[in-house]
């Protein structure tokens, strides 16, 4: 042990709702945390942004606070790894280090109208083939577009060369590696290829969709693989290598260690992402997932996943907590549902901003369905726990349509694994046994051992599966004819959600 007991490694995960810096030992335990959470800018309705400086102000906050709390001085971490928000995008100036806007969260639908401009007549595929996403307001390109578009001699001065784009990650990267002094501008295959701008097969930019959506190359970072050294930190962290970077879901898969063909992990957060390998080749979906890069370590070659984005999952409890006020903290949901046998006949669709996968119906919006006076607010708690078990079973259906790849396991993480009520009722949906690992925080592990990886504090994969541990298991116990009738009622209620709002309606 007596040379790898010494060996620290630091990951920055910057995520939606707040920034994290974890530093992990040799063994993937736990040393040391520090978090703290951003603002969420609500313009208008639909809209979502974050202040970029904020964010990486938190993210040194963070970093110094989890070294204190470690006891630890920066030169004793091998390497650094970030794992972000995805699609998130920001522009900044490159002279001034500045944004030169609010960053445009993934969550935002404001691209919405140019993503209808954009398909014409190939309508939401017509960059499918090229990149293995739909047009959808979702991913960074349209939003970079909208930049362009909308802040006054933007297009002029980033033809020159004189703005930055990226992705959070890259955003981070540039300014820890010294920003206006030098900081590198680069971006891995997994936040590369959620832009809608990247080429699945080549993995570089795709000048044909740069041009259709008027992104100019001179913004674009240099695409990286997840797992090398991009540059040297500076500042509170100099000397230390800034070595992976991988989008969260992404981080995810490699820190579930989900690294054989078939594999899958689901991550409950502010929405949920269940992700599927499979393997060296891109699966093109035909049932509303998107394809994507999972992960690519060094010269490797890329490893591809079938992923379903749902929008709405953990932000459900948060909007019975804080909009309706049923609950006053989030782990109130739990006992509140449980004191009911049954959701009573109500099904909650959180298309809050329309639905991702597998309908991507930007007209969608949140629906109640199935009200009787016999509905308590019990009986709602427990339709809210639902509404995420029964999303994530229409992305396993999904993915098994496209890829005829059965999963006969899921591994979970992210806050909500917490509610033994809501994973048993997901291993009832999905008839397969649902997972927890011991170590829940599995996007700041994925990004730990990949910039492990790429610096020799870890060997190879075989190694980073050997730490993986369970930390409990839950097993189906409903009978079919139950699953079935009620995923056939919450079809229904589903379909009640489309059609709500119209094309270019504020």
């Amino acid at each position: 042990m007596s040379d790898h007991s010494e060996k620290f490694v630091a990951a920055i995960d910057q995520g939606t709702t707040s920034s994290r810096c974890i530093i992990f030992d040799h063994g993937g335990a736990i040393v040391a945390v520090d978090q703290r959470e951003h603002r969420q800018i609500f313009p208008k309705p639909g809209w979502v942004e974050h202040d970029a400086t904020e964010i990486w102000s938190k993210v040194q906050a963070v970093v110094a606070g989890a070294l204190a709390k470690a006891g630890m001085r920066a030169d004793q971490l091998s390497a650094l790894g970030i794992t972000n928000q995805r699609e998130t995008t920001v522009l900044w100036d490159r002279a001034t280090g500045k944004p030169v806007h609010n960053a445009i969260v993934w969550q935002d639908t404001r691209t919405s109208a140019l993503c209808t401009e954009l398909g014409g007549t190939d309508g939401q595929d017509r960059f499918r083939d090229r990149t293995g996403l739909p047009l959808a307001s979702y991913f960074s390109g349209p939003k970079a577009a909208w930049l362009l578009d909308n802040v006054p001699g933007l297009r002029t001065r980033a033809e020159r060369g004189e703005i930055a784009f990226g992705t959070i990650d890259s955003w981070l990267i540039w300014n820890l590696t010294g920003g206006t002094q030098g900081g590198v501008h680069v971006t891995d295959v997994t936040n590369a290829g959620r832009t809608m701008l990247m080429n699945l097969e080549t993995l570089e930019w795709d000048p044909a969709i740069l041009s259709a959506m008027r992104v100019p190359e001179a913004v674009l970072p240099e695409i990286k693989s997840s797992a090398e050294v991009y540059g040297t930190a500076v500042g509170q962290l100099a000397g230390v290598p800034v070595a992976s970077a991988l989008g969260d879901q992404q981080a995810a898969v490699f820190g579930q260690a989900c690294y054989e063909t078939g594999t899958a992990k689901n991550t409950y957060g502010t929405g949920s992402f269940l992700l599927l390998n499979t393997g060296t080749r891109p699966v093109p979906s035909k049932n509303g997932l998107i394809t994507t890069v999972g992960y690519k370590i060094g010269g490797e070659a890329p490893v591809y996943c079938l992923e379903g984005s749902i929008a709405i999952t953990g932000a459900l409890v948060q909007w019975f907590r804080d909009q309706l006020g049923i609950i006053r903290s989030a782990d109130e949901i739990e006992p509140l549902a449980a004191s009911v046998e049954d959701n009573g006949g109500a099904y909650i669709v959180p298309a809050f901003s329309g639905l991702y996968a597998p309908y991507w119906r930007a007209d969608a919006r949140g629906v109640i369905t199935g009200l009787t006076r016999y509905v308590t607010k019990a009986h709602l708690a427990r339709a809210v726990l639902e509404a995420t078990s029964w999303q994530t079973r229409e992305v396993v259906d999904a993915m098994y349509q496209d890829s005829g790849v059965r999963i006969s396991t899921l591994k979970v993480d992210g806050g909500m694994t917490g509610n033994n009520l809501l994973m048993q009722h997901q291993a009832d949906v999905l008839d397969v046994p649902v997972i927890r690992p011991r170590v829940a925080e599995t996007t700041c592990l994925g990004a730990a051992y990949a910039a492990g990886l790429a610096t020799g504090v870890w060997s190879d994969l075989d190694e980073l599966k050997a730490h993986w541990q369970r930390d409990a298991e839950w097993t189906p116990r409903m009978g079919a004819p139950e699953r079935d009738r009620e995923y056939r009622n919450w079809r229904k209620a589903v379909e009640r959600s489309f059609g709500w709002q119209g094309d270019g309606e504020e």
